[in-house]
């Protein structure tokens, strides 16, 4: 017979549930208007916690009592006799429940999930006053069932539900455990890579009691073996986190395992394309990977990861992978999965290029579409770079990259490119033609330039170019020779590509040439040429339909009538660059645009339109960690604030610019200096100087957004004979140190190397017993 809910058989909680807080009130009131509700997750992410916290809560809405009914190690049939025996029914339970109002939490149906089913149907039918709450690593699919899948617990910082379970946890392991400033990170760190997984935080916060959490950080490469201790008490699934993976990798079907272990080949995420092409094979032909792949995500290893250029994309938790990597070594077809994945990625490069050939005439939204979808690969790029240098097998990935070449150069994209080139031109491979190993050099040349070494460059693109003529590669040694004249100013190099382009009738290799003329007219003063050549490549990209080079064109003649004075001009090009933008992943254009807008506005007076334009482009410079870029829009905000009256915070940004930038101090900076020196004094400006020069980017960063100023040490008093101990070379140093000069500044102007600059430099610290470059400055002007 039923019992009431005084004998109801909800088990206490055995320690502080921890977090989840607004995930528990969504699901009251879920479970108020659906009868069932099924909680999904893969194996540890707190499920039955979950379910039970939440039983409580509502448990007093169930007169008729709440049960929880454990079903993880039933055989096939059993379920209706455990379950009414759990009730203690003897009868027929449907009939037995009735009309009460009784609330079941079947927990663990994954094992006999068509059987709990079956029974959640026939029950719901006959007892209105019902309420079923299951936890299952896949949905019933029950007619009413609403599913919620549980996710990981937050991780973003100190506050994150994962830290406070690890700080919990951790501190009944071993008493008094807290968090420190040294400690606080390595815990944010260690809950991310454990992906919010409630049972791995949990069994990493047991082993405080014999290794500190520095410990725990270094020995997460091998997390199986670190994490296998647990709870004797606990169902032995849950004693260690391999226990955990393994439950839930033993209930899958052989193509279900077949398909988890090879989306290991994918280190960050992936589509359903790429699935198909990597994935099938042996055992999992192509028509079954969408199948099989639905059953994943149902079955909580696999993640549904939001969407990309309108596709769904896929990842696995980290620690899920390391699982499926473990299989996928033992199975033998990695190098296979490798290869396969290395094609995949390879061929989306390849119809990136043709999206972006003239002859294809691509729409742009298609374009915009592959463009997006690379760039949500990026990682995928990257894995198959790395696989192809490793294996000593260069050539595919060679031509992936400069497939994309007009995606990787200049476009602020973070794929460590310039390395991963090295990797695989250093490769003893005489099977990659020479066009393309020259086009590799090119683009190799062109990662330099974008990097400022302007010597690299040079060299990469000469050899590029030879490698590309040799082999008649009309097209390499075109670009090539675009490059070039961008590098060195060579315009007979330029007026020859300008030719081949015209000849060959490559719109998009003559928009390269034209918009290098254009930058070359720009950069040398010469206004009506630079126009004639902008106005040429927005027309050719119009034509083409390219929205990503009709913004550069703006981009080219808003500096072109900005230079003129021409305000008006200067605006709308800057605005129809940004309209055009804004759908695309191009930052630095992006960037550029605000900060064009905000200057124009600046040049105007207008300086609260000024502040919000160039808070965009320095905020976006930021997040990007576009160090250069960042320097540049220093530059503007040192002008803002001047024109605001806030000299002091001018002159830091100022020196913060030319130091990020490693230039030295011009016209420009000459602009802001002279109002600071008139109001504040030569030395104050002097000890700002050498202040703004040590900040880093972020502090400069915080300087100019919230007006955090560094704080400045007070004039150091030093006995009158101690700055004698100074050499002279030491004494001319530190004159130079005072004007804010960066330690390769210093070398440069005294022909000298940084390195011996960096050792005067710690001399000098030594022997004034100083710390910072900054007390040397205001030491240097105190003794003037």
């Amino acid at each position: 017979m039923l019992r009431s809910a005084d004998f109801s058989n909800l088990p206490a909680e055995p320690n502080a549930f921890v977090g989840r807080e607004s995930d528990v009130d969504e699901l009251v009131q879920l479970v108020r208007v659906s009868r069932v509700v099924t909680l999904c997750g893969a194996g540890g992410i707190g499920k039955t916690r979950l379910a039970l916290r939440l039983a409580a809560r509502i448990a007093r809405d169930h007169p008729g009592g709440g049960w929880l009914i454990e079903l993880a190690d039933l055989e096939k049939g059993e379920v209706r006799g455990h379950v009414a025996a759990a009730l203690r029914i003897a009868g027929d339970l449907a009939e037995t429940i009735g009309a009460r109002r009784v609330m079941l939490v079947l927990d663990n149906c994954e094992t006999v999930i068509a059987e709990c089913a079956e029974l959640c149907r026939d029950l719901l039918r006959a007892c209105p006053g019902l309420t079923v709450l299951a936890t299952s690593r896949e949905p019933l699919r029950v007619p009413g069932e609403t599913v919620w899948r549980v996710p990981p617990l937050s991780v973003d910082g100190a506050e994150s539900e994962a830290v406070r379970l690890f700080v919990a946890r951790a501190g009944a392991a071993r008493s008094g455990f807290g968090l420190n400033a040294e400690t606080l990170p390595l815990v944010v760190a260690l809950c991310q890579a454990l992906d919010g997984l409630p049972l791995a935080i949990e069994l990493a916060a047991a082993l405080v009691r014999v290794l500190s959490v520095g410990q725990l950080v270094e020995r997460l490469d091998d997390r199986f073996r670190l994490l296998a201790g647990g709870d004797r008490t606990a169902p032995a699934r849950h004693r260690t986190l391999r226990a955990a993976v393994d439950w839930s990798y033993r209930l899958l079907t052989p193509q279900e395992r077949l398909l988890l272990r090879r989306t290991a080949a994918f280190r960050s995420s992936w589509t359903l394309d790429l699935a198909e092409a990597v994935c099938s094979g042996p055992g999992l032909p192509e028509e079954e990977v969408l199948p099989r792949l639905c059953d994943l995500v149902d079955k909580s290893l696999v993640a549904l990861d939001g969407e990309i250029a309108g596709q769904a994309r896929y990842r696995l938790l980290e620690t899920v992978r390391d699982y499926a990597l473990e299989q996928l070594a033992e199975s033998g077809e990695e190098a296979e999965l490798r290869r396969r994945h290395l094609m995949a990625v390879a061929g989306l490069a390849a119809r990136v290029k043709a999206a972006l050939s003239p002859e294809t005439r691509t729409s742009w939204p298609v374009v915009e579409r592959y463009v997006t979808l690379f760039d949500g690969l990026k990682a995928e790029v990257a894995a198959a770079c790395d696989w192809s240098a490793g294996v000593g097998l260069p050539e595919v990935a060679l031509g992936l990259l400069t497939d994309v070449r007009f995606l990787l150069v200049g476009s602020g994209r973070k794929l460590d490119v310039a390395e991963r080139l090295d990797r695989l031109l250093s490769l003893d491979a005489p099977q990659v033609p020479r066009p393309l190993r020259g086009q590799a050099m090119v683009l190799r040349g062109e990662l330099a330039l974008v990097a400022g070494d302007l010597e690299l460059a040079e060299r990469c693109v000469r050899a590029g170019l030879g490698l590309c003529g040799a082999a008649d590669d009309v097209y390499g040694a075109a670009v090539a020779m675009i490059v070039l004249a961008r590098i060195t100013g060579e315009q007979d190099a330029l007026t020859h590509a300008i030719e081949v382009a015209g000849r060959s009738g490559d719109l998009v290799l003559e928009s390269m040439a034209q918009g290098a003329k254009a930058a070359f007219g720009l950069h040398h003063g010469r206004l009506h040429e630079a126009q004639r050549a902008f106005e040429q490549v927005l027309s050719i990209s119009q034509e083409l339909g390219n929205h990503y080079v009709q913004s550069f064109s703006h981009i080219g003649l808003a500096q072109v009538a900005r230079r003129a004075g021409d305000a008006s001009a200067a605006r709308r090009h800057y605005e129809s660059g940004l309209r055009l933008l804004r759908r695309v992943d191009a930052g630095q254009q992006i960037v550029s645009c605000l900060a064009g807008l905000g200057q124009v506005a600046l040049d105007q007076g207008d300086l609260v339109e000024a502040r919000v334009r160039l808070t965009e482009a320095l905020v976006l410079s930021r997040d990007a960690g576009l160090r250069a870029s960042i320097g540049r829009r220093l530059e503007a905000w040192a002008r803002l604030v001047a024109a605001e009256g806030d000299h002091r915070c001018a002159v830091l940004l100022a020196s913060a610019s030319v130091a990020l930038r490693a230039r030295r101090p011009d016209a420009r900076t000459e602009e802001v200096l002279r109002p600071a020196r008139d109001a504040l004094g030569e030395a104050v400006v002097d000890v700002l100087w050498a202040e703004g020069g040590a900040m880093t980017a972020d502090q400069a960063v915080a300087c100019a957004l919230d007006g955090t100023l560094p704080a400045l040490p007070p004039a150091p008093v030093l006995p009158a004979d101690q700055g004698s101990r100074l050499t002279p070379r030491e004494r001319e140093i530190a004159e130079l140190v005072t004007r804010g000069l960066s330690n390769r500044a210093i070398a440069d102007e005294l022909v000298i190397s940084p390195a011996t600059v960096a050792r005067h430099v710690a001399n000098i610290l030594a022997k004034l017993g100083f710390s910072t470059r900054t007390q040397i400055a205001a030491w240097m002007i105190q003794t003037r």
